[in-house]
């Protein structure tokens, strides 16, 4: 069970970061993108649909080259997303990066539990256990993003979110599969 904390808990920097992205991200693309209310949501169903139109190629990828790899592969694709998102001046070139973004969330959503399942010994906590680390990131991240963003601004609060994604990539690369 100790490996299935160390695990999820590799993954909390990457849950606390979607947590503070998501919250703030319409407010964001509104805002400092000039983005209308439905260019907002076509962006979210472009990010959508890319992992609805992937899952089962990544799976077959996950099953192929590892775990492990697609994590650090999903990590590294949410790193560039974050920047990139910090970057940009205008919600058009916010689509490929929604495309980038439904590719990570496929991965690890894909990615994740099965490692869980296949190493866990009791599948049924193990996978409480993932969850509820999820959840801890979606606890704490958007209220720590609405923070930074108000303080420091969404620029400033997505490179920041970029720092946690680097130190989560790091303890994943330190996780032993």
């Amino acid at each position: 069970m100790n490996r299935i904390v160390r695990f999820s808990l590799s993954l909390l920097p990457l849950m606390i970061t979607s947590g503070m992205f998501y919250s703030v991200l319409p407010i964001y693309i509104s805002r400092e993108l000039n983005a209308s209310e439905t260019a907002v949501g076509s962006l979210f169903t472009v990010g959508a649909l890319t992992g609805a139109l992937i899952s089962i190629c990544v799976g077959r990828i996950s099953d192929r080259f590892g775990r492990k790899r697609t994590i650090v592969i999903s990590k590294v694709c949410f790193g560039l997303v974050v920047l990139l998102y910090s970057i940009i001046t205008d919600y058009i070139f916010a689509y490929p990066i929604h495309i980038l973004e439904g590719f990570a969330w496929a991965m690890v959503g894909v990615s994740a539990p099965a490692y869980i399942s296949e190493v866990g010994e009791r599948k049924g906590e193990s996978l409480g256990i993932y969850n509820t680390v999820v959840h801890v990131g979606w606890v704490v991240g958007p209220i720590f993003g609405g923070f930074l963003a108000e303080i420091f601004g969404f620029r400033v609060m997505l490179r920041l979110a970029f720092v946690l994604i680097i130190l989560g990539l790091f303890a994943v690369l330190k996780f032993e599969e």
